[in-house]
């Protein structure tokens, strides 16, 4: 199974930047489906962004369209999430995680995800 682990949060003044890395160990990280999610507190798990496996197919919630850019480095087992313009209510803890590679469908809900990061805090001061 893939263990991910994140980095790259922080606090951050609104309208500022920031970029996420989750590092993946083994194998067949190169073959997962890899989205992004967060949590705030009181809040479920809300799915942000994905991409299959190649990293040429890329799939974003609303809430990230515009402002959110996944990518992936098969050779270095790492996906990233570089976001612009940060707004306070982008507060929470932010998830990487793994799943399959449905070949094209794509997986919002935290349930068809099988290996999970430990999460990184980021805070967005207004």
């Amino acid at each position: 199974q893939v263990q991910l682990v994140e980095s790259g949060g922080g606090l951050v003044q609104a309208g500022g930047s920031l970029r996420l890395s989750c590092a993946g160990s083994g194998d067949t990280f190169s073959t997962h489906y890899m989205a992004w999610f967060r949590q705030a507190p009181g809040k479920e798990r809300e799915f942000l962004a994905g991409v299959n496996w190649s990293g040429e197919s890329t799939y974003y919630e609303d809430s990230a369209k515009g402002r959110f850019t996944i990518s992936r480095d098969n050779a270095k087992n790492t996906v990233y999430l570089q976001m612009n313009n940060l707004k306070p209510e982008d507060t929470a803890v932010y998830y990487c995680a793994a799943g399959l590679d449905l070949g094209g469908l794509v997986s919002t809900t935290p349930e068809m995800y099988d290996a999970w990061g430990q999460g990184t805090q980021v805070t967005v001061s207004s």
